[in-house]
């Protein structure tokens, strides 16, 4: 019984030992060797320029590139429809036909009274005439009366001029009683039928009669995020994609840009043209849009290893003097495995690969190698 104790004893300190063994070539395996100077080695990449190239996906809508819901201009009833929802129009086609009876009433008092004033001036002019014709007698006829006969036939040009203004205007009222499309488009909304009350906006109609959409051309409407604006230019081209036809690709070109954030979002607002001649896209549709950003050809491109993102800053280790210094950055467009950066650095300078806090700022660092881009990436 004490020898089969003893055994047990003796497996368990050699398996004691075996354990601690591993234990410790464990601990040694999980930090870098490092020489006798107590300096450390590491792979490096050569700071260089060049252009880096991303693609970001927002959406955006599809807007009428022009739109326009059209009132009454005068109180008037509906008398009659020339087209309905769906109907593509031509500008200056009539799309309804208006009455007001009173407008006929003041067009037929308007005319009378051109008559009337126009009849008065003809008998002031033709006295006028008589008189300077028999002045030429020296005599007969007073200047006095002759000024007064000037004056007569003037003010009842004057008289006649108002008249014809007058029945001008109303005779443009009399157009106002005929709606017509102002543009090329599509009726995407009706509101009224024959014999309906109509007027302007709040006094005859709280709805549009109709609402006019040019369709052939629309608007891709994108909201870009401040950090990204500076990469967006003009006649940039962009490709979207609509849910309607999701394997469809559409390609326009950044036509306007706003110039300015929106107070609330934040982000500036760009507009594409985008034609539709075949009206497959529809106003109102929400776009999936793919925007190309690039970079200026002169600025410091470096793999995403090569920073570090602390809670504190970002910064790049350069290897300097054959020490670590930690030198803060800031950071602009990334793709995959590429990161834009903006620093005190300089061409040429040897940034640490695989960068992260544990090495140290002032750390010494005895032997480095270089590594290409290439097999970085």
């Amino acid at each position: 019984m004490k020898a089969e104790k003893s055994w047990i004893l003796r497996v368990a300190g050699h398996l004691a030992v075996v354990l601690l063994s591993l234990a410790l070539a464990n601990c040694s395996s999980r930090h870098p060797k490092e020489d006798k100077t107590n300096g450390m080695t590491t792979d490096v990449v050569e700071l260089k320029t060049g252009k880096l190239v991303a693609t970001t996906r927002i959406p955006g809508e599809l807007v009428s590139f022009r739109d326009v819901d059209l009132y009454a201009k005068v109180n008037s009833f509906v008398q009659k429809l020339f087209v309905d929802v769906g109907s593509d129009v031509k500008e200056g086609q009539l799309l309804a036909l208006l009455e007001a009876p009173e407008i006929i009433s003041q067009i037929h008092a308007a005319k009378s009274l051109v008559e009337s004033q126009t009849a008065i001036y003809k008998a002031s002019k033709a006295n006028y005439d008589r008189l300077q014709e028999t002045s030429q007698t020296p005599g007969t006829i007073s200047q006095n009366d002759l000024d007064q006969a000037l004056g007569k036939m003037k003010s009842d040009f004057s008289q006649l001029e108002a008249a014809r203004a007058s029945e001008r205007e109303v005779m443009v009222m009399q157009s106002y009683l005929e709606v017509r499309a102002p543009f090329e488009g599509t009726i995407s909304a009706r509101n009224i039928n024959a014999g309906a009350y109509v007027g302007p906006s709040g006094k005859g109609s709280t709805l549009p009669m109709f609402t006019l959409n040019e369709q052939k051309r629309l608007r891709l409407v994108v909201y870009i995020p401040e950090a990204i604006t500076g990469y967006v230019n003009l006649n940039d081209s962009v490709v979207f994609s609509v849910k309607t036809y999701p394997i469809e690709k559409f390609v326009a070109k950044v036509n306007r840009k706003a110039g300015a954030l929106d107070n609330r979002l934040r982000s500036q607002r760009i507009e594409m043209d985008v034609l539709n001649n075949k009206k497959k896209l529809l106003p109102g549709m929400i776009a999936d849009v793919q925007i190309s950003l690039a970079t200026h050809a002169n600025t410091w491109i470096v793999p995403a290893s090569a920073v570090v993102n602390s809670t504190e800053k970002q910064f790049v280790i350069r290897v300097e003097n054959k020490k670590a210094k930690w030198v803060d950055i800031k950071k602009g467009l990334a793709s995959d495995n590429q990161i834009e950066i903006f620093g005190d650095l300089n061409e040429g300078d040897q940034l640490v690969i695989n960068a992260n806090e544990e090495v140290r700022d002032g750390i010494d660092v005895v032997n480095t190698k270089i590594v290409s881009r290439q097999k970085v990436n």
